[in-house]
C-alpha cells in the first residue's frame, strides 16, 4: 500500500512537501517515482529516485525547483516542491518500480498510491 500526504492549496512561489509511505513491500527493493495528472491531461513523470537514494532524475519542467528524497528506515519517499507555479496544479502520485535506470513511463511502475491534490493559485 502506498499512501501520499502533504498536498494542499498554496500561492504561486510557495512550497509544499509531499510524503508517500509504503507498506506491505520491502521498500529498499524498489526505485520510487512521483507522477502527476493535471486536469484534462495525461499522467506525467515528475521525479524518480533509485533504491539507495543516490541517483535521481527529474522532468525538465520541475528541474531546479523540486527535490525527491527517500528514507529507507521510514519506508517513505518525499517530494519537496519549491517556487510552485499554477501549472504545477495536479494530483500527485507516488509509485514503485522494480526496474533499474531512469525510467519515466507510467507502465514501468507497478504499484500506485491514490494521489494527493496540489493546487497552486496565481
Amino acid at each position: 500500500q502506498l499512501v501520499e500526504s502533504g498536498g494542499g492549496l498554496v500561492q504561486a512561489g510557495g512550497s509544499l512537501r509531499l510524503s508517500c509511505r509504503v507498506s506491505g513491500r520491502t521498500f529498499s527493493n524498489y526505485a520510487m517515482g512521483w507522477f502527476r495528472r493535471a486536469p484534462g491531461k495525461e499522467r506525467e513523470f515528475v521525479a524518480r529516485i533509485a533504491r539507495g537514494g543516490t541517483r535521481t532524475g527529474y522532468a525538465d519542467s520541475v528541474k531546479g525547483r523540486f527535490t525527491i528524497s527517500r528514507d529507507n528506515a521510514k519506508n517513505t519517499v518525499y517530494l519537496q516542491m519549491n517556487s510552485l507555479k499554477p501549472e504545477d496544479t495536479a494530483v500527485y502520485y507516488c509509485a514503485t518500480d522494480p526496474g533499474y535506470g531512469l525510467r519515466t513511463r507510467v507502465e514501468e511502475y507497478d504499484y500506485w498510491g491514490q494521489g494527493t491534490q496540489v493546487t497552486v493559485s496565481s
